[in-house]
């Protein structure tokens, strides 16, 4: 039962990185581009002041990556902030899934030992 929460939860992380990694500034081709969209999530990065303006912050994988488990984790954004509406309605969607995994584990396991 642990074994199958565990997969549930780290697919939720995987899918949600992904989805973020694809919707942000139009996804990852555009991002680095001049012509980029707004972003959807606010890093860090992003606020510090620009040493080098012809190469600013453009965000990896791995950051969208650490933005799920962190939100996953949380149940709420860390340190990533989300701009848009669309990037607040995924990470409330991967927060409850998350929360939701988590309850049914804990009913289940509170049903076992009962």
């Amino acid at each position: 039962m642990l074994i199958d929460a565990l997969n549930i939860w780290g697919t939720n992380v995987v899918i949600f990185a992904l989805w973020f990694w694809t919707t942000d500034r139009g996804g990852a081709a555009l991002r680095g581009h001049p012509s980029a969209r707004e972003p959807d999530f606010l890093f860090p990065q992003m606020t510090l002041p620009q040493q080098d303006a012809a190469a600013p912050f453009v965000p990896g994988f791995v950051d969208y990556l650490f933005l799920a488990f962190t939100n996953a984790t949380a149940f709420s954004p860390t340190d990533t902030l989300p701009l848009t509406p669309r990037a607040k309605l995924l990470m409330m969607a991967e927060a409850l899934i998350s929360l939701l995994a988590v309850a049914l584990v804990a009913a289940r396991a509170v049903n076992i030992l009962a």
